[in-house]
């Protein structure tokens, strides 16, 4: 209930943030109960400022000292120790600056487009205590250009921080000093890879860049140390500097502590943005557990599901009791990724769900890598027309010559025990700079690999004109 106003959040943000959830710790979403969250005045009622001010009272390097010991993952995919980044910096090079990922544009994914609309102090606040911890002169906050409201939530959450002294320069009266830039993307998948990012923001068009040297610690934005972080990521941090690393290592396990964001869309009852406990969370819990989704939609089985965005490889209903816990879904042969679970019940179309991940991934190719730029366009067009009832063997078989020209490899899934056709291990080598290549792949890899008869059924009766209607013998 809102105190102020005197009402309840309902609708769209009363499911987003699994809120409703008893005894279940909140970190980053315990603000989504409340209609003006987005607003200074909440957030300073609700402990809003009182992480940087803790912050600020201590040395910067104990601070982080402290990320560091806290394990804070990274939350945009790569899951990296945000503190273990922020000493990579090389020491003494100045300017360096902080530019945050908020181009949230994974297939499945958005949890911090909820973060920016619901709870924009926060992540300014987490930005400051950052910038402070990791000697950081100037932060450069990039949005994705489609969200429009996130936009304007953030915009005028910096207008407030700047007048109040949050932002700027002496904030709260310290001698430290520095200014957050707003910067809207033009919705490119691509510009979600951090050089690519980092070009996006110089002007250029949004392509990746060769690593090395382009390591963006060392070299990044305008050639300076650059820290590059998730939207969520830094929203831990206000609670972190308030309540100190004891506390957030008692939630979750020790190698994935805290909570995280995810992102449950498709054929389930509740679809929404659930906080869930990092670590001890199962897929079940989530899937099927009341305080979430409550189950698969009309009473269906569960078929597949994507437990990491639409790149990541698919789960077959066997590994439900897998828990969140990278540690565990990696050997099993995916990742959590962007923490977007994506449900398929026993009624998808396989062939044309993976037609249509590999649709989105060969359309936002920048075009910089061969195997991207090609083999995304043909793996669509050759699904196409398996699709539609126009594939033939020869279709099966240029599928996977394109796919491994791109992910190279011929093993057995990880996943699943079946049996298929030109199953590629995860991690996937990759011939192309950036991982949007061997996206376009993944979807056709699982598919083939863990439903193979659905693609033997699609080229088993083919349309071809027998060579006597065209005037042969």
């Amino acid at each position: 209930m809102d105190e102020r106003k005197g009402r309840a959040v309902t609708g769209t943000y009363a499911h987003a943030a699994g809120f409703i959830a008893g005894d279940r710790p909140k970190i980053v979403t315990s603000r989504f109960e409340y209609a003006d969250s987005h607003t200074l005045e909440r957030y300073l009622a609700t402990d809003g400022y009182k992480g940087l001010r803790a912050a600020l009272a201590r040395p910067a390097a104990d601070v982080h000292e402290e990320v560091k010991n806290a394990t804070v993952l990274g939350r945009g995919g790569a899951g990296f120790p945000a503190g273990t980044k922020w000493g990579l910096m090389p020491q003494g090079n100045f300017p360096r600056y902080l530019v945050v990922n908020g181009d949230e544009s994974e297939p499945g994914t958005y949890k911090d487009r909820l973060l920016m609309e619901r709870d924009p102090h926060q992540l300014i606040e987490g930005c400051l205590i950052a910038c402070y911890a990791a000697g950081l002169t100037r932060c450069f906050l990039y949005i994705r250009g489609e969200m429009a409201t996130a936009q304007e939530r953030v915009a005028a959450a910096l207008n407030e921080a700047y007048a109040a002294g949050y932002v700027g320069r002496n904030i709260l009266g310290s001698n430290f000093s520095v200014d957050i830039v707003l910067h809207w993307g033009a919705g490119a998948y691509v510009v979600g890879e951090e050089t690519a990012l980092i070009e996006s923001l110089e002007g250029n068009r949004g392509m990746p860049r060769l690593k090395p040297p382009y390591f963006p610690a060392a070299i990044g934005l305008y050639g300076q140390p650059t820290i590059v972080n998730n939207v969520e990521t830094l929203a831990n941090l206000p609670w972190l500097a308030r309540n100190g690393a004891e506390a957030y290592t008692a939630i979750g396990t020790k190698t994935s502590p805290g909570t995280r964001m995810v992102a449950v869309s498709g054929h389930v009852k509740r679809p929404g943005v659930y906080e869930i406990v990092n670590g001890t969370t199962t897929f079940r819990d989530l899937l099927y557990g009341d305080e979430f989704c409550q189950g698969i939609r009309n009473g269906n089985k569960l078929k597949a599901f994507v437990p990491g965005g639409g790149s990541a490889p698919w789960f077959l209903p066997d590994q439900l009791d897998l828990p969140f816990e990278a540690s565990q879904v990696g050997p099993a042969g995916s990742m959590l990724g962007s923490g977007a679970i994506m449900v398929m019940d026993e009624t998808t179309d396989i062939p044309h769900a993976a037609l249509t991940l590999t649709r989105f991934y060969a359309h936002e190719s920048c075009g910089k890598c061969t195997p991207c730029r090609e083999g995304g366009t043909w793996l669509e067009r050759i699904l196409t027309r398996i699709v539609e009832g126009n594939g033939t063997d020869a279709d099966l078989e240029q599928l996977i010559e394109v796919g491994t020209s791109i992910c190279p490899g011929d093993f057995p899934h990880a996943s699943s025990e079946r049996l298929g056709l030109g199953a590629v291990p995860f991690p996937y080598k990759m011939t192309t700079i950036c991982f949007v290549g061997p996206s376009a792949y993944a979807p056709v890899n699982s598919a083939l690999t863990l439903f193979p008869e659905e693609f033997a059924a699609r080229v088993t009766t083919r349309n071809r004109i027998p060579v006597t209607a065209v005037g042969g013998e």
